[in-house]
């Protein structure tokens, strides 16, 4: 909506009204003055405004301010007071008109149109990209990036490690009257001192040793749009003198050259260092931290908009989806667990994370008890599955009789009955071998095989048993059966020890 919406005076006294008009002139505001029925008419028209309402007829005053309520009024005159109930009244004028009192009531209007309900939401229809969240702090940063980006001014933009501050620059730019100009970032501590000049300014051809042909630099990449220095606090203090000139005077010349440059860039620069504490040390230049922050913008630490953990998790899991052949999702208990974490990496140590999670459990639901110790904040207790005896038996038993086979096809009959008999003589229950009967063996009238079955079990349970001294747990771990389950398995062969 207008930065300044239109300004009517509407009063039935027609030299108090000339009196508040020269006020209103006064401090340079521009301003109409209507009788009611004008007004009514002007009001369908304009989707806000700002009324000095005083006299007019009995009942059109409740009525106005309930008709119009994204309409600013300020009351004029002390019999108007009633009206102060009605939210739209900001405030109330009386003589004699004082220049403070009547700026300080117009800021007032102009803040009462700036948050009305549905206007930020009017602001974020700017198309943002991959800035998510819905949290307050988020909000302002995207505020700010609106304000901002239609300007040629410098900002910088400030956060911990990790919290998106290039995002931040890159959405200035595509917001911004230089959108269709290229946006080149440098990070400034990741080059070397004696080349970050080169990598600014360009050189010419034998400008040093191994230039050998003419190159351009940062700054010429840039021209008619956005150049962004990331980590501006690593950039050395000579450096910070060159770039000083450059942001003063808008032209530089190539490394080894003597031909000006106009430099048409937008500076945006960034850092996790605390600039003002490096001024008092003698790291950063003070003149050059003028220079870079005239628009600061501070990126929130994850830590800060928790609440903005489930959006952020969707938003990356839909960017790394390309590259995984599966995709995750986080359980109630999850999520809240991963509220509490204090995030020292921020939205990159999240996006490292989710990328662990996805290889170690594709097309998987995450809770709790898969995360990291580090993620894990709340004690709940993990479902532990039971299964039902029958299924643990048979998986025994297939166990058992795939060892057997194995235990065949290594050894002949013989040493394998041997090796059996030195077993069981020994009551050794560690990897136990136990003699099976082969098809030949089998009498052609048949056996009863859950007979057979029955006694096998009774003979591994009381080897087990025998071999732990009776201690129930230990016998049913090197089964692989619950406690419980071994002890009804006692009780149903009676296989209590010998008194």
């Amino acid at each position: 909506m207008a930065a300044n919406p239109p300004l009517y005076i509407v009063d039935s006294q027609q030299r108090r009204a000339e009196r508040l008009a020269t006020v209103l002139s006064f401090i340079n505001e521009p301003h109409q003055a209507l009788n009611y029925q004008a007004l009514r008419q002007q009001l369908t028209l304009d989707t806000a405004a700002v009324v000095l309402l005083g006299a007019i007829g009995e009942s059109e005053h409740a009525e106005l301010l309930l008709r119009y309520p994204r309409c600013a009024f300020l009351l004029i005159g002390e019999p108007l007071t009633p009206l102060l109930q009605y939210p739209n009244a900001v405030g109330l004028l009386t003589e004699p008109f004082s220049y403070n009192s009547l700026t300080q009531l117009l800021r007032d209007c102009q803040q009462y149109h700036r948050l009305l309900p549905g206007q930020r939401q009017t602001e974020t229809t700017l198309k943002f990209d991959g800035m998510v969240g819905q949290t307050e702090p988020m909000q302002q940063v995207r505020f700010l990036i609106s304000q901002v980006a239609k300007t040629d001014a410098n900002v910088l933009v400030l956060g911990q490690s990790g919290t998106g501050k290039e995002v931040v620059a890159r959405n200035i730019h595509l917001l911004s009257n230089r959108a269709a100009g290229p946006f080149v970032p440098i990070n400034c501590g990741a080059i070397p001192a004696e080349l970050l000049e080169s990598e600014l300014f360009g050189h010419e051809k034998g400008a040093f040793t191994g230039a050998i042909s003419t190159r351009k630099g940062r700054f010429e990449l840039a021209q008619g749009g956005t150049l962004f220095l990331d980590e501006i606090g690593d950039m050395p203090q000579p450096m910070q003198v060159k770039l000083l000139r450059v942001l003063q005077e808008r032209i530089f010349e190539r490394v080894g050259g003597s031909q000006t440059i106009k430099a048409d860039v937008r500076i945006i620069a960034a850092t996790h260092r605390d600039l003002e504490h490096m001024i008092t040390e003698g790291q950063f230049r003070e003149d050059l931290f003028y220079r870079l922050n005239v628009f600061p913008i501070e990126t929130p630490a994850l830590s800060e908009r928790c609440d903005d953990l489930p959006l952020l998790i969707q938003e990356l899991l839909n960017r790394q989806a390309a590259g995984h052949q599966g995709r995750i999702r986080f359980t109630e208990r999850a999520l809240e667990s991963l509220k509490l974490h204090s995030w020292p990496g921020n939205v990159r140590e999240l996006a490292n994370l989710l990328e662990r999670m996805l290889i170690m459990y594709p097309d998987q639901v995450v809770d709790v008890a898969e995360l990291p110790q580090k993620y894990c904040y709340l004690d709940v207790d993990s479902y532990q599955p039971e299964y039902p005896e029958a299924l643990l038996e048979r998986d025994m038993l297939n166990d058992l009789f795939a060892a057997s086979a194995d235990d065949n096809d290594n050894e002949d009959n013989d040493s394998f009955n041997r090796s059996d008999n030195r077993q069981h003589s020994t009551g050794n229950t560690s990897g136990i071998a136990v003699s099976l009967p082969q098809l030949s063996d089998i009498p052609a009238d048949g056996f009863d095989l859950k007979e057979y079955l029955a006694e096998l079990e009774v003979q591994l349970i009381s080897n087990a048993l025998q071999h732990h001294d009776y201690v129930v747990a230990r016998a049913a771990e090197v089964l692989g059966l619950r406690r419980t389950t071994l002890v009804e398995k006692m009780r149903k062969y009676n296989l209590g020890r010998d008194e």
